[in-house]
């Protein structure tokens, strides 16, 4: 490593690390809800809900956050929502019901899509253009790591108990010490970012489609995998681990199929991604397993498949926007992909019910399907954009909203 980046990472690793905690507490409730909702009894299309309830709220936290950083700050805003997360968590451990976890849920969205856009507003402003690149592999590195760290933590305890509640809501209380102590400056107040999803589609339309699809089809395996894992008769440790590898394909696959995307149309590499992920999704759902290695494997390699469209969807975006369009583009974006992701756990929790839990993976085929039909069309109707950014790696759960290492000139 550069000495020059020592210096900047260490000025930034109060926000880091308080963004490993905040993502080891998510990792460990995101695996945890979904598997004690169905050891309740809770009915298949009640979870796929609880979990399109995070995303609900998600996305009214993408028109408050702005506003709240504007008029009490970066810390206050952070510590506040962090508070509404543990409290949240707490009251699912007390309240079992389906109404309950559903408010809860939603109320932890609203909350988590603030921290989102604190930390990496904060972030963006206090990194230099030199570093940028370097500093956001340190931010996705830590994000994929607290995920797997939370995911692996599942399996410390018994899901039906309160422990693993009470676990994540430490995780929460803790990610506020970083922040309450550090002496790093406060960004300035920044203007409200305009969203208008219609205008950004008549510029990227394969963009804008291909957030839908992540939403619809990624955050429905988010939601609804651990269920599927459970119902394929996986401990509470096998659970974890199908979730760690999931997620560890999609952390090990982003750079290389970014640069793929740097040298030619991406557009051919969401096709690719695409038909790869439909053909990977129809074969697990065809054939599944009861074996833990081959689930592992599979779902590790599914991970590889369907987890890098996100980042290339921005990326395309982006290749078509002016640089100084950049933050408007990414938070609508973020909005279209928040309310596609609203409908797609209940979606596929609707066809788990109807017909199986394997079905699942039926679901996202056909996302995938879809996505590659309408990729292919637009190849046919448009040219590829005459230069582009360099691709740039996002973590899978991010506001990303101003944190993005292209949205300053060099």
């Amino acid at each position: 490593m550069d000495r020059p980046m020592v210096p900047q990472l260490a000025s930034l690793a109060a926000i880091l690390f308080t963004t490993l905690v905040f993502l080891v507490g998510n990792g460990l409730l995101g695996t945890l809800i979904p598997v004690r909702a169905h050891l309740e009894g809770f009915p298949t299309l009640a979870i796929g809900l609880i979990g399109s309830a995070y995303f609900v709220g998600f996305v009214l936290g993408c028109f408050s956050g702005p506003r709240w950083l504007a008029r009490v700050g970066h810390v206050r805003t952070f510590s506040v929502c962090a508070g509404l997360c543990a409290a949240a968590t707490l009251v699912m451990s007390i309240v079992v019901s389906e109404a309950s976890w559903f408010l809860m849920r939603a109320l932890f969205g609203f909350a988590a899509a603030n921290m989102y856009m604190t930390l990496e507003s904060w972030l963006n402003d206090r990194v230099r253009n030199d570093t940028r690149g370097m500093v956001f592999s340190a931010y996705l590195g830590v994000n994929f790591a607290g995920l797997m760290i939370g995911q692996l933590l599942f399996a410390t305890a018994k899901p039906s108990t309160f422990v693993l509640f009470s676990l994540a809501t430490v995780f929460y209380a803790l990610c506020l010490i970083p922040v309450g102590l550090t002496d790093l400056k406060q960004p300035a107040s920044a203007p409200v970012p305009k969203l208008r999803p219609m205008k950004l589609f008549r510029i990227s339309p394969v963009g804008v489609a291909g957030c839908i699809a992540v939403g619809l089809a990624n955050n429905a395996v988010w939601t609804m995998a651990p269920v599927y894992a459970q119902s394929q008769g996986l401990s509470s440790g096998g659970v974890a681990l199908f979730m760690v590898a999931f997620t560890l394909g999609g952390m090990l696959v982003q750079i290389p199929v970014g640069r793929l995307s740097d040298c030619i149309d991406r557009r051919w590499v969401i096709a690719g991604t695409c038909t790869l992920a439909a053909v990977a999704g129809a074969l697990i759902g065809l054939f599944g397993s009861h074996d833990r290695t081959t689930m592992l494997i599979t779902i590790g390699v599914f991970g590889v498949l369907m987890l890098p469209l996100y980042a290339l969807s921005i990326a395309h975006a982006n290749d078509r926007m002016p640089r100084e369009a950049f933050v408007e583009s990414s938070a609508t974006l973020l909005l279209i992909n928040s309310i596609a992701s609203v409908i797609g756990p209940t979606f596929a929790a609707t066809v788990m019910d109807i017909y199986c839990t394997q079905a699942l993976f039926f679901f996202t085929a056909s996302v995938h399907t879809a996505m590659l039909v309408f990729t292919l069309v637009r190849l046919r109707q448009k040219r590829a954009a005459p230069s582009h950014e360099r691709f740039t790696p996002l973590p899978p759960e991010t506001a990303t909203l101003e944190f993005d290492p292209r949205n300053q000139a060099p």
